[in-house]
């Protein structure tokens, strides 16, 4: 199993970390706490359509295509822990 400890950051990473907005931080870290896109979607007063949207748009800019992905390149630039 490959590790997700964090390591030196590049300037790719600092520039993708910059772009992520903190509402697409809140979302990640509300769906790496284990709710699904409504139940986001619920708690923050939103539709799931938009948590879906942020979802998206953060995969983007992590480079990735899935939750598997986003979850551990978030954990590689800090955004998130995985503890």
């Amino acid at each position: 199993m490959e590790s997700t400890e964090r390591t030196a950051l590049s300037p790719g990473d600092m520039e993708a970390l910059a772009q992520i907005t903190d509402r697409e931080r809140e979302i990640l870290k509300l769906i790496f706490d284990g709710k699904c896109s409504s139940e986001v979607a619920q708690s923050l007063s939103v539709s799931k359509r938009t948590v879906d949207f942020y979802l998206a748009r953060a995969y983007v800019k992590l480079g990735v295509s899935n939750r598997f992905q986003a979850f551990k390149r978030a954990v590689e630039l800090g955004i998130i822990t995985d503890t």
